[in-house]
């Protein structure tokens, strides 16, 4: 795989001088938000990465090459481009080897990411144990590889339109720490509360990176789930949202909607019924995990540097 990476100058000089990097995924160019919102809210969080003095690596494949760091006019052409595919760690190696275009989604920048030695990842949501598990057994991937990388994942908590309670249960099973930033409580995406607890609660940035730093010298393998909440002024009611999934959920069972496209078909209904709502809350939590997460990758950074 080695000969389909291509690591960006800025991000490999970066990281052969012990510097922060963050790294972004790209399905919110793609496939997470209409234009001209996700280019501009990519290009908002590649800014605020770079203004905490951190180098900023959205990850994408592009034409069989995973590539770790994009400029501004490979953002803009990624955005523009038809028959982009979403890609999770399964389609990673078709991409490459059919010389495809691909965003990557959690599982798969998470990936890419260890490929490149990255170690903070900032994301809007993660996926999840999806509702109804006991029917279709719809676990994402993103927690396997949350699980089986040593990689710290910054976020507003799991996606609201997953069954919330058996995704914690499921991150405690696999050992990933579901660590709440100045919260006692799990957010969930576009809402504050859960009514969840996360494992801990660490109120600073180089508390986190200190966490980081101590599992992985002691040989404690695997991820770390960093839970940011939605600034109160942008987070949406717990039981308005409560409300829009569940009819959603419903008319993606009467369509047949099923599998990778349950999530985008159940997102644009909630930014349906939100009249726009969901949107803003979406564009405010990922430039604020881009910027708690270039904190937390400026801390790591300094607690790895050789004496």
């Amino acid at each position: 795989m080695e000969k389909a990476l291509h690591i960006h100058e800025e991000v490999r000089q970066a990281l052969q001088e012990g510097r922060a990097v963050v790294a972004l995924e790209s399905t919110i160019i793609t496939h997470g938000m209409p234009h001209p919102a996700n280019v501009e809210t990519a290009l908002a969080c590649e800014r605020i990465i770079r203004e905490s003095g951190v180098v900023p690596a959205t990850v994408a494949i592009i034409d069989g090459i995973i590539r770790i760091g994009l400029d501004e006019e490979e953002i803009r052409a990624l955005a523009a481009a038809e028959d982009v595919i979403k890609a999770g760690k399964r389609d990673i190696a078709r991409a490459v080897s059919e010389k495809l275009t691909a965003s990557t989604t959690v599982s798969a920048t998470i990936i890419a990411s260890r490929m490149a030695g990255i170690a903070v990842f900032a994301t809007g949501g993660i996926g999840g144990v999806h509702r109804g598990f006991e029917k279709t057994m719809d676990v994402s991937r993103d927690l396997e590889e949350l699980a089986a990388h040593d990689i710290a994942v910054v976020c507003a908590g799991p996606k609201a339109i997953l069954d919330l309670s058996a995704t914690a249960e499921y991150l405690e099973t696999k050992g990933v720490e579901l660590v709440g930033y100045r919260t006692d409580e799990m957010p969930a995406f576009y809402c504050r509360q859960s009514g969840i607890a996360v494992s801990q609660r660490v109120d600073s940035a180089s508390a986190i990176a200190k966490l980081m730093h101590v599992k992985w010298s002691h040989g404690l393998s695997g991820g770390l789930l960093v839970t940011n909440p939605l600034s109160e002024e942008a987070a949406l009611p717990s039981a308005f949202v409560e409300r829009i999934i569940d009819a959603a959920i419903k008319k993606a069972d009467r369509a047949g909607v099923v599998g990778k496209a349950v999530t985008p078909f159940l997102l644009a209904e909630l930014e349906k019924a939100s009249h726009g709502e969901s949107l803003e809350a979406n564009k405010v939590l990922v430039k604020e995990n881009a910027r708690l997460a270039a904190e937390i990758a400026r801390e790591y950074a300094k607690l790895i540097q050789p004496e």
